[in-house]
């Protein structure tokens, strides 16, 4: 259950107060004095403080519930704190909102309206405390897998970056093959040498074929090796990736563009560890952990007839999928600033368009961004229109972005009556925070 701490030197305030929270489940506790409220709140956890503005009698200045706010504020400074008196000046409620104060209600108050804040003041501390503990507890996980595995530099922040890469360290010391799931451009051949990394082999040899960027006919020779004649131009023998990786870790980007041809030769060096060179009947063992990536769909392929099923299931005895940057939106700040040059900074307006901006390129497309940037901007912060990000089809809403709104009389005084003059519910209502909403209304002389 919810619990408050209401300090007034009035017992009647306290009592009308007591009744009142009860009434809606939440627990209060009384103290009659600034002193006697701050020893309550070293001896016990509350979820938000109701004070008064004046304990002396006779007094209306209030400058007693800010020297008492100000010592909550340094104490506990994630507290919210709700100001009451009976002497309201709307230049006094601003400062103290400006200062961190949640809210600023007037004697006598209005029961709906100030349960209403109450609530919304524990719903939010309960929400922001959750958050701050699932952050605390990511970074907890994030120390410990850096501190326990080589992650060769890798730069994230997103969960679901840190599922994939928490898998990958896992099977890293296994022998199995393994499968990298994923957009170009997402990361993938970096989940590979993190694998490498922390297998049994990470001292071996780490070699890498794009599969992809080779045209059909050669690619058995990139895989095998050839000896001199062997094909047209061939005029000496050569290595193939097989006999480059032995003792450590092949790498195969865009195996679905592997050739039929090639795709079982390949699925003999799984199973055996034997090939030939093109050209030569001499057989050759190799010892090699392969590790093939795609982001075709494989199985698609099989029923095409383009890729054989003995070799999908021979490669894909571990899959692990590595989500486009449009789905690890956490990930997008610590990778553009581990992009930025020395001396660089970004700019906020520049942090939300990157945030905003859907990534079709995934974290290829980030790191050519922030190098142009770095090259073209005038000044070493540097801002939105430095990225050159198109501002209409590709903007997604991965985060909100603080566009400035400037609501009316109107729409302020109609968003207070719907909020019954809850300030912090009528400017969430208008987009607003409740320092920005206090301006409004102080420049208006608008009245809750």
């Amino acid at each position: 259950m919810s619990t408050v701490l209401i300090i007034d030197d009035n017992p009647s305030i306290a009592i009308a107060l007591d009744v009142l929270l009860s009434l809606h489940d939440i627990q209060s506790a009384n103290a009659q004095s600034p002193e006697q409220g701050l020893a309550l709140l070293r001896q016990q956890s509350f979820d938000l403080v109701i004070q008064d503005m004046n304990f002396t009698a006779d007094t209306t200045s209030g400058e007693e519930g800010v020297a008492l706010f100000k010592q909550i504020r340094q104490q506990h400074p994630d507290l919210p704190v709700i100001l009451l008196t009976a002497w309201t000046h709307l230049d006094a409620a601003v400062d103290l909102i400006k200062a961190g104060a949640a809210d600023y209600l007037a004697k006598p108050w209005n029961d709906q309206r100030l349960v209403a804040t109450v609530k919304n003041l524990i719903e939010l501390g309960q929400a922001n405390r959750a958050l701050q503990q699932r952050v605390q507890r990511e970074r907890q996980q994030k120390r410990a897998l850096e501190s326990s595995y080589d992650l060769r530099g890798f730069v994230w922040q997103d969960s679901a970056t840190e599922r994939v890469l928490e898998m990958a360290c896992q099977v890293a010391k296994s022998d199995v093959s393994v499968l990298i799931a994923g957009p170009n451009g997402a990361g993938k051949e970096r989940i590979a040498e993190i694998i490498q990394a922390n297998s049994k082999v990470s001292v071996g040899p780490f070699v890498v074929l794009n599969c992809g960027a080779i045209p059909a006919e050669l690619i058995e020779a990139e895989l095998f090796g050839a000896d001199a004649g062997a094909y047209t131009g061939a005029t000496r023998a050569r290595e193939g990736k097989f006999e480059a990786a032995d003792g450590g870790t092949l790498f195969l980007d865009e195996i679905g563009n592997l050739p039929l041809a090639g795709q079982m030769k390949l699925l003999r060096v799984l199973e055996t560890g034997r090939f030939e060179r093109l050209g030569s009947n001499k057989e050759r063992q190799v010892k090699v952990r392969v590790i093939s990536a795609t982001n075709a769909d494989l199985a698609s392929m099989i029923k095409a007839g383009s890729f054989r099923e003995d070799l999908y299931y021979r490669l894909n005895v571990i899959q692990l999928t590595l989500p486009p940057l449009s789905e690890r939106p956490d990930d997008i700040l610590p990778l553009a600033l581990s992009f930025l040059e020395p001396g660089k900074t970004l700019s906020a307006g520049a942090q939300q368009s990157l945030q905003a901006h859907s990534w079709p390129g995934n974290v290829r497309e980030l790191k050519n961004v922030m190098q142009r940037a770095c090259l073209l901007a005038a000044q070493n912060e540097i801002k939105a229109g430095d990225l050159g990000l198109p501002a209409g089809a590709n903007m997604t809403l991965n985060v909100p972005v603080n566009l400035e709104a400037e609501p009316d009389r109107a729409a302020i005084e109609c968003a207070l009556a719907k909020a019954h003059g809850v300030v912090a519910q009528a400017a969430l209502e208008l987009g607003l925070s409740r320092q920005a909403l206090y301006r409004r209304m102080e420049r208006l002389n608008i009245s809750r």
